[in-house]
């Protein structure tokens, strides 16, 4: 969940999608401005904090990358069981990867909490020789499913603060309208 304090926002941010989509890379990139070439595969999960600043808000992320393996499925509600947040990520070069990323969105529409802040991440956006997920694509699903969208690449750094920004900003609003209601 989000809870809001003096100017302060924290919120649990879960990363969900397939192995090898750049999970880990995308968290990686936002908490440490780093990235590796060869990254190992997460086991269950792991976790991350990183603060930024929305208007005049700080934002605290409670971050969770979860494992993409299929056999670490059945964790994965442990992670986003009262998340404020959520980014769904896939491999622009792998139509599988897209796949099993909508069956995430899905997923979370039925069991994650009804007010969370989803963005679908379309990763490696630095191999658009290879792209296989047309952007429009992804756009028009994102919208019809009622998340953001963005490609991003944790190997550039391509829009990976910037996918972060905007979960805060969404999750501060949302948590604005909620407690004015």
């Amino acid at each position: 969940m989000a809870t809001i304090g003096h100017n302060n926002l924290n919120a649990k941010l879960v990363l969900l999608g397939d192995m090898g989509a750049g999970k880990s890379s995308l968290v990686l990139r936002f908490v440490k401005g780093q990235f590796l070439e060869f990254q190992e595969s997460t086991i269950g999960a792991a976790f991350f904090s990183q603060t930024l600043a929305v208007n005049d808000t700080t934002v605290k992320f409670e971050i969770w990358d979860t494992a993409g393996q299929e056999r670490y499925h059945s964790l994965a509600p442990m992670y986003y069981r009262g998340a404020a947040a959520a980014i769904i990520v896939y491999d622009i070069s792998s139509t599988d990867s897209f796949t099993r990323a909508k069956k995430w969105v899905q997923e979370l529409q039925k069991q994650g909490n009804p007010n969370m802040v989803m963005a679908l991440a379309g990763n490696k956006a630095d191999l658009e020789d290879k792209r296989k997920v047309p952007a429009e694509e992804a756009r028009v699903y994102a919208e019809e499913n009622g998340l953001f969208f963005m490609e991003t690449s944790a190997k550039t750094a391509a829009n990976v603060n910037e996918i972060f920004y905007e979960i805060g900003a969404s999750s501060f609003l949302l948590l604005l309208m909620l407690s004015v209601a």
